[in-house]
C-alpha cells in the first residue's frame, strides 16, 4: 500500500465546477464504481461531499492506468489531475459537467467485497446495516443527515447563546432517583455496594443552576432510560436542555418558538409564522385523541355518547356511564377507498391499543347507512348520529366504545392509520403547535396509584395548588407545555416548583414520606431555604427533531451508532459479558438462573 507522503488534499470531490477547469487538483476517497473500457479507465470517486468522474488515460500516464485497471469497489485512492469540460454530460450529477483526467494515482488502501452496497437504496436489512454501520454511514442520504444533524446542533448553539443562555456540562454520575422511567445502574469500585444512576434528564442539577444565579442555561446532553423502545425511541438520546430564571411559561414558549423558527428556515429554508397555535390538553385530548396530535388532516374525534345512551346495540348503550364514552371519527368521501379487508386490519391496529372493537358505518347515497351494526338503532338514532357526524354520501364512520383513555388511545391511532393508508401524511407539511395545561398527575396502570404525569416537580397552575392535598388529583392543572410538530412532541418543559413547602406538598401528594421525600431529594429541598428564584424550562430531543427535518420516521436513521430494537448494538454487541475479576472488584454476583 502506498501512502499520502507529502500529498495533500486541494478539493472534496463533490465541490469541483466548471469554474475549476484547467485546474490542477489533489482528491482523496473511496471507489465507487469503476468501467474499464479498454485504452481508458473511467471511475466514480466518493467522499462526503459527492462524486466525481475520474479518467485514466493510457496515452496519459501509463502506471497511473495500470494501477487504475486494478481498483475494486470501496477502495480508497489519492489522485492528482487535471479538470477538464466533460464531453458527455451528467446533469443529474452536481459535478456532471467535469472531469479530472488523472495524472498520478496511489492506492492507500484496498477493500474486500463490502457486505452491503454502499447506495441509497439497498434493501438491505435494519440489523445489517446496523453491524456494518461504519458502511452503512458511507451511503450519502446517511452521510446528509448527520450533516444535518450536525447543522442543527450549531444553530441550537448560536441561537441560545445570542439569548443570552450560558451552555454548562452537568454530572452523568449521579444519584438513583427511581421515579418514571428505569435508570442505568453504575457500580462504584471505590464505594462498595453503592450505585450511580445515569441521568434521564439533568432536571435537578438545571434547576440548581437556577438557584445558583446562572439565570439561563443550556446544554445539548446525553440522557438514558432503561425503557422499551419504538421507532422514535432509544435508550441512550440527546436532548436540547434549557432552563430560564424569573420567567413565566409565555415566555419560555416565545424564546424556544424562536428557535424553531430559526432551525426550519436555516436548514429547509421554510417559514414558521409565530406564533404558533396553542391548544389545552383537554381540547387536544376531545378533537385528537392524543396529547401530540397530528394536525395535518381532518378525522377529528366525535362524542356521541348522549345519542345512544338508550340504543338497543348494548356495547354502545353500556359505555355511556361516567368514565367511559362512544365516539367516533368521519373519514369524509373515502368510503370506496377502504376495503373490507383494510377495515380488518384498521380494526386489528385499535385492539392493539386495548379497544375491544371498531365498529363503522359507511354512507351511501340519501345518507343510507350500510354496517353490521345498523339494526340496533332507530330511524331517529342513526339521523341523530349521522349529524352530530356531519355524515354525507361517500362517508366512512369509525367508533369506539369503552373507557375513555382506551377511546382516546386507540381512536386516536386509527385516525393516524387510516391517514397512513390514505397517504395523507405529507412530511414536506410542517403542521406545530402547544399543548398546555397537562394534567398534574396520572394513574399508573399497573399499581393504580397517581403518578407524576411529567416529573414531580412541574409547578400546578396557581388556582390548583390549594388542592394538592385533596382527593380530586386528577382534576389538577399543569404549567406544563409540549411542542409538537406533524403528531410527534419534540420538546417539553415546565413552569416548576420553587418553594420548598409546594414541593413537600407534592411529594406527599405522590405518597412519599417526608423521610423518603428527604432521602432521595434532600439536596434539593435544602437548596430551596436559601432564595430561590421563579424558574422554568424545557427538553427538546433533538434525535426526534433531526428525524423530523431529515423525513423520515425511524430514529435510528439520525444517530450515528444506535441499538436495534433489544437495546443492542449489533457492530459491538454491547452489551457483553463483563469478566469475573471485573464482578468482583465491583463485589457483583451475575446468577441469571435465579432470576423468576
Amino acid at each position: 500500500m502506498e501512502t499520502l507522503n507529502g500529498l495533500k488534499r486541494t478539493h472534496y470531490c463533490g465541490d469541483l465546477r466548471e469554474s475549476n477547469i484547467d485546474e490542477e487538483v489533489v482528491l482523496m476517497g473511496w471507489v465507487q464504481k469503476k468501467r474499464n473500457l479498454g485504452g481508458l479507465v473511467f471511475v466514480d470517486l466518493r467522499d462526503r461531499s459527492g462524486l466525481c468522474q475520474i479518467i485514466f488515460d493510457t496515452d496519459v500516464d501509463a502506471t497511473a492506468f495500470s494501477k487504475a485497471e486494478k481498483l475494486g469497489s470501496e477502495f480508497v485512492i489519492a489522485l492528482k489531475g487535471k479538470v477538464s469540460e466533460r464531453s458527455s454530460k451528467n446533469p443529474n450529477m452536481p459535478t456532471g459537467d467535469i472531469e479530472i483526467v488523472a495524472s498520478e494515482l496511489r492506492i492507500l488502501n484496498k477493500s474486500e467485497t463490502p457486505p452491503i452496497y454502499i447506495k441509497d437504496d439497498d434493501n438491505v436489512s435494519e440489523e445489517l446495516r446496523l453491524k456494518y454501520r461504519y458502511l452503512d454511514l458511507r451511503k450519502p442520504s446517511m452521510q446528509k443527515t448527520l450533516m444535518l444533524r450536525s447543522r442543527v446542533a450549531n444553530i441550537v448553539r448560536n441561537y441560545l447563546s445570542s439569548n443570552n443562555f450560558y451552555e454548562i456540562e452537568t454530572p452523568f454520575l449521579i444519584k438513583p432517583t427511581p421515579e418514571g422511567a428505569r435508570d442505568y445502574l453504575v457500580p462504584s469500585r471505590v464505594n462498595e455496594g453503592k450505585f450511580y444512576a445515569l441521568p434521564q434528564s439533568p432536571q435537578l442539577f438545571k434547576q440548581l443552576l437556577m438557584v445558583s444565579g446562572m439565570d439561563r442555561y443550556f446544554q445539548i446532553v446525553k440522557c438514558f432510560r432503561d425503557e422499551d423502545l419504538r421507532a422514535d425511541r432509544q435508550p441512550e438520546f440527546t436532548q436540547i436542555d434549557c432552563e430560564m430564571s424569573f420567567v413565566e411559561q409565555q415566555d419560555v414558549m416565545n424564546i424556544m418558538e424562536k428557535m424553531v423558527q430559526t432551525i426550519f428556515k436555516e436548514t429547509l429554508n421554510v417559514e414558521v409564522p409565530l406564533p404558533l397555535p396553542v391548544m389545552t390538553y383537554a381540547e387536544a385530548m376531545q378533537r385528537y385523541g392524543s396529547d401530540k396530535p397530528d394536525t395535518r388532516f381532518g378525522f377529528e374525534l366525535t362524542d356521541i355518547s348522549d345519542l345512544v345512551k338508550t340504543c338497543g346495540f348494548g356495547v354502545f348503550a353500556n359505555a355511556t356511564v361516567d368514565g367511559m364514552s362512544v365516539r367516533g371519527i368521519n373519514v369524509k368521501g373515502q368510503s370506496e377507498a377502504i376495503s373490507k379487508k383494510q377495515l380488518s386490519k384498521i380494526e386489528s391496529h385499535a385492539k392493539t391499543y386495548k379497544a375491544k372493537g371498531l365498529a363503522w358505518m359507511r354512507i351511501g347515497e340519501n345518507r343510507e347507512v350500510t354496517s353490521p351494526i345498523a339494526k340496533f338503532f332507530s330511524e331517529e338514532e342513526l339521523t341523530s348520529i349521522l349529524d352530530r357526524m356531519d355524515a354525507q354520501a361517500g362517508d366512512l364512520l369509525l367508533f369506539v366504545a369503552d373507557k375513555n383513555t382506551v377511546v382516546f388511545d386507540s381512536l386516536g391511532q386509527v385516525r393516524l392509520e387510516v391517514a397512513r393508508r390514505l397517504d395523507m401524511l405529507d412530511n414536506s407539511v410542517y403542521n406545530m403547535l402547544w399543548v398546555t395545561e397537562f394534567p398534574v398527575f396520572e394513574e399508573d396502570e399497573e399499581n393504580g396509584r397517581m403518578v407524576a404525569k411529567h416529573h414531580p416537580f412541574t409547578s400546578p397552575l396557581d388556582e390548583d395548588i390549594e388542592r394538592l392535598e385533596g382527593d380530586d388529583k386528577a382534576s389538577l392543572r399543569a404549567k406544563a407545555y409540549d411542542i409538537v410538530i406533524n403528531g410527534y412532541e419534540v420538546g417539553g418543559g415546565s413552569v416548576r416548583i420553587f418553594n420548598a413547602d409546594v414541593q413537600q406538598k407534592m411529594f406527599k401528594a405522590l405518597g412519599m414520606s417526608e423521610e423518603e421525600a428527604n432521602e432521595k431529594f434532600g439536596f434539593l429541598l435544602d437548596a430551596f431555604k436559601y432564595g430561590t428564584p421563579p424558574h422554568a424550562g424545557i427538553a427538546f430531543g433533538l434525535d426526534r427533531l433531526v428525524m423530523i427535518l431529515a423525513g423520515t420516521t425511524n430514529i435510528k436513521d439520525v444517530i450515528a451508532f444506535p441499538k436495534n430494537q433489544s437495546a443492542v448494538c449489533p457492530m459491538t454487541n454491547a452489551p457483553a459479558v463483563a469478566e469475573d475479576a471485573q464482578l468482583n472488584e465491583l463485589c457483583i454476583k451475575v446468577d441469571i438462573a435465579d432470576k423468576e
